[in-house]
């Protein structure tokens, strides 16, 4: 192969290196000098890298490239894991793609279905979408179809061949041609991506980043060892740690569930640190709206689940805080990923109970990195002890007094009818469930100001 230092090098066409210099890209990633001439070249191609390597650019190109030379819709289908990453990836295209006029759709769950549907018959260049949402449509209506297109990428194909999409991917396989080619990214290889390099009926390339750590140089990596029933204290403490030393810096927390990533969102601000949270209870268009905040620095503080770890490219990123270590080390790699992007140094600090030491050695051993310890100092943490525990039991109030867990009791009804199960008796035991925990939290929250005026 030619020299890859440039994108010219790569035969991609005058027009798209032009694009990729007006937005600041001269030279090629790895994985972009590596792939692209076998994409080009009709091969499949299994595409690993380490997060912030470019893998967008990697399929997107070619894609682009082909396109103009044979233009019709709809010629390429782009799966994703998460809304955020196919909103994203849209974003990219639509700035290679403005001088072909590049007509795309994004097609996820939270926004209209009935505008999606006119949106796709409307035959756009590419679709990208998550699978459940794509499902129901090929599912609910004819009025596509999928059968001539030329390009299947998989992004982030670890975590969409990983079993929680199966149903949803059959549907969609059995809607496309058999002939086409397969692209698949991913930050992390996996024994299934092995596996579809073995089955595919196409020649192969298979590229994966030649490197002992799956996380970069440029990423400091800490941990902070604190007892579970003040983690949350721990947490204010390492942000207002931070801040002294770097306040402008933006973070990212990480927490395992939608209902903590709720409650830590509103004790920060509570205790004085603006901040936006994203998770799946959040409304579509908060989510994207929570994201634009976030990017455009007008929030400095993103609080989110396993929504967010995944390809999304926000090169300002300071500090990676795991509020509740992943069960998975995979998922710690693509977490602290968010940060350390294309050169720039990053920092990662996790809040370890003694419960977590097993994972966090089982994470050492994946990154092949020992983590530091980040001082925190204990003392600073009593003193906001109170304040913390107390702003979390009026938080958990009032997020009971809200509809926050209306989508989860509609899918709940959801199932039930499917199961046949008597509905008004089982709701009627949900809503007492939910009026005790209700009463015990008052009662806590009023025991604890009543201390905390004591102590005064």
């Amino acid at each position: 192969m030619a020299s890859s230092n440039l994108f010219s090098a790569l035969r991609l066409n005058s027009w798209i290196v032009r694009q990729c210099e007006t937005i600041g890209l001269k030279n090629p990633t790895q994985i972009q000098a590596n792939c692209i001439p076998h994409i080009l070249d009709g091969e499949d191609c299994i595409g690993c890298a380490k997060t912030g390597s470019g893998k967008t650019l990697a399929f997107g190109l070619p894609i682009l490239q082909k396109l103009c030379e044979d233009p019709y819709g709809i010629f390429a289908l782009i799966l994703t894991p998460t809304r955020e990453l196919a909103f994203q990836i849209a974003d990219q295209l639509a700035v290679i793609g403005k001088p072909m006029h590049l007509k795309q759709c994004v097609i996820t769950g939270g926004m209209d279905m009935m505008l999606q549907g006119q949106d796709l018959a409307k035959k756009p260049h590419i679709v990208i979408a998550t699978p459940g949402r794509l499902a129901d449509h090929l599912e609910s209506c004819n009025t596509f179809s999928l059968k001539k297109i030329k390009f299947l990428v998989l992004d982030e194909a670890d975590r969409l061949l990983g079993g929680g999409f199966v149903e949803q991917l059959k549907t969609i396989f059995e809607a496309l041609p058999k002939t086409k080619q397969n692209l698949l990214f991913s930050a992390t290889i996996t024994d299934t991506l092995e596996k579809v390099k073995e089955i595919t009926v196409n020649k192969v390339f298979m590229w994966e980043e030649n490197s002992k750590m799956a996380t970069v140089d440029e990423l400091e990596q800490y941990y902070v060892l604190c007892p579970m029933s003040v983690k949350d204290s721990y947490l204010v403490e390492t942000v207002r740690t931070f801040k002294e030393k770097n306040e402008k810096g933006s973070i990212m927390i990480f927490t395992d569930t939608c209902k903590n990533c709720q409650l830590l969102s509103m004790i920060l601000n509570e205790v004085g640190f603006n901040n936006v949270a994203l998770h799946a209870m959040i409304r579509q268009k908060e989510r994207l709206a929570a994201l634009a905040r976030f990017k455009s620095n007008v929030a400095r503080i993103l609080i989110a689940t396993d929504v967010a770890s995944r390809g999304l490219d926000i090169p300002s990123v300071e500090l990676v805080i795991n509020h509740t270590i992943p069960n998975i080390p995979k998922d710690y790699i693509h977490r602290v990923g968010r940060t350390a992007r294309a050169g720039r140094g990053g920092m990662a600090i996790s809040l370890i109970t003694p419960h977590d030491i097993k994972l966090l050695h089982a994470i050492e051993e994946a990154i092949n990195t020992k983590l530091k310890k980040y001082t925190i100092q204990d003392k600073e943490v009593m003193k906001i002890f109170t304040q913390v525990s107390v702003t979390k039991r009026e938080a958990e109030i009032k997020l009971d007094e809200t509809d926050f867990y209306e989508k989860k009791m509609i899918n709940k009804r959801k199932n039930r009818i499917l199961e046949e199960k008597d509905l008004d008796e089982e709701e009627e035991e949900e809503k007492e469930k939910e009026k005790e925990k209700l009463k015990k939290r008052k009662k806590k929250v009023k025991t604890r100001w009543l201390i905390q005026s004591e102590m005064k």
